[in-house]
This record gives structure tokens, sequence and C-alpha cells, in this order.
């Protein structure tokens, strides 16, 4: 079974950075998308950013020219760097990697924007 570990989150001020990273337990071939959901409280999961095996990054209008997705192939890593967070960054963090029909998922991990 394959687990995608993460790690990175934590509290930041406003405007602070914090970096996100997942990695595979072991090797997932022929991965289709990378990225990173989110979940606010009371909130439905929403989409931050994706990687595609095209190379293809799109973003969440919200975090657009903030965050950064990076993705290593030969690892099955990605990396979300966060910069200019705000508090509406608040939420839990879910690393994402999708092969045809099947989805994985990470445990989370908390990121909290706060003064």
């Amino acid at each position: 079974q394959v687990q995608l570990v993460e790690s990175g989150g934590g509290l930041v001020q406003p405007g602070g950075s914090l970096r996100l990273s997942c990695a595979a337990s072991r090797t997932i071939f022929s991965i289709n998308d990378m990225g990173w959901y989110r979940q606010a409280p009371g909130k439905q999961r929403e989409l931050v950013a994706v990687c595609t095996s095209g190379g293809i990054t799109n973003y969440a209008d919200s975090v657009k020219g903030r965050f950064a997705l990076s993705r290593d192939n030969a690892k099955n890593t990605v990396v979300l760097q966060m910069n200019s967070l705000k508090p509406e960054d608040t939420a839990v963090y879910y690393c994402h990697v999708r092969r045809g029909f099947v989805n994985y998922w990470g445990q989370g991990t908390q990121v909290t924007v706060s003064s």
C-alpha cells in the first residue's frame, strides 16, 4: 500500500512563508497528477495546485502569484512553496496523487496563518 508522507505545516504570521513537502512511501509508476488540496473548517476540500504528467501546473485563483508547485517524477515528490501567506490560507493541506482512476491522499498537515 502506497502512503503519501507530508511535512512542513505549522503556524506562521501573515506575510510569512511555509514549504510543504510530500513523498510517496514507494515508487508509483505512471503518475498522472500530483498536487495539493486544502480544507478549511466548515468548508469543502478545494484544489490548491496541481501538476499534470505533461508538466502543466494549475493554481487556484486565490493562490496565484503566491504559491509555487514543483514536482520530481524520479523521486515521486511534490513540494508546495507558499509565500505571502494570509489568514484565509489557514486549512489542513492534503497531498494528492492520481494514477489513472486511483487516487492517493496524504494524512493532511495543518497550516495556520495568524498573528
